[in-house]
């Protein structure tokens, strides 16, 4: 648990603008499309990369391999069940949490096929450091626009609005995902550590400086 001085200060990054008015969309859509745009891109690098899956995308995988299914279909359906999580949570869902949901997957399939296999080591290290930073800013980006979160980074937000630190929820919802992952075959790497302890503190720095208040003022305001 947190003091809670810290848990106010986390808690208001769960705040979405609903019906934003035409100002605020304009000033929050690119980031939110930035943010989606780099994790979908973070997705398929990662991939490329073999050296090891972000958790949620061992699970992708694992249920890739299981289903035949490509690995961005996988994603959208994924995020179509962890949507359902959100009821007893009580998350809010806004127009960032449906353009999220429909599109990452799209995007992850597009990288996967522009990007070519890459034998060398150093290749794949530079591919997976971007996939790394594509996801940390990219999320810190989407979450931060206040559009509403993915579905993954929903369930995040909602448990962190009850008390708990961001990177410390993300942490423990990403390691279950992982172990899941795992079990259906899921590709697991060092990559795999690195990804799992460095995105929930990285998305956290992210969303710190990226993050647009919400205000009364701009619309209907659902969060706290």
């Amino acid at each position: 648990m947190t003091a809670p001085s810290e848990r106010h200060d986390d808690a208001r990054y769960s705040d979405v603008l609903l019906f934003p008015n035409l100002a605020e969309l304009r000033r929050r859509l690119p980031p939110l499309l930035g943010g989606i745009l780099g994790i979908g891109v973070g997705i398929g690098l990662s991939v490329r990369a073999e050296l090891g899956l972000a958790p949620w995308d061992v699970l992708h995988q694992g249920l890739s391999k299981t289903t035949n299914i490509s690995i961005g279909l996988i994603v959208i359906l994924v995020g179509a069940v962890v949507l359902l999580a959100w009821l007893p949570l009580r998350q809010k869902l806004g127009i960032g949490t449906v353009i999220n949901a429909l599109s990452i997957g799209f995007v992850a399939d597009a990288t996967i096929a522009v990007v070519p296999h890459v034998h060398l080591l150093v290749v794949r290290g530079a591919l997976f450091l971007t996939a790394l930073l594509c996801f940390g800013f990219g999320g810190g980006l989407y979450i931060g626009a206040g559009l509403g979160p993915g579905p993954r980074d929903g369930l995040m937000t909602a448990i962190t609005a009850r008390g708990f630190t961001l990177w410390k929820v993300r942490t423990a919802i990403e390691l279950s995902a992982l172990a899941v992952g795992f079990a259906l075959g899921g590709g697991v790497g060092a990559g795999t550590i690195v990804l799992a302890v460095a995105l929930g503190p990285l998305t956290h720095f992210a969303l710190r400086r990226f993050h647009l208040p919400v205000h009364a003022g701009t619309q209907e305001v659902l969060g706290e």
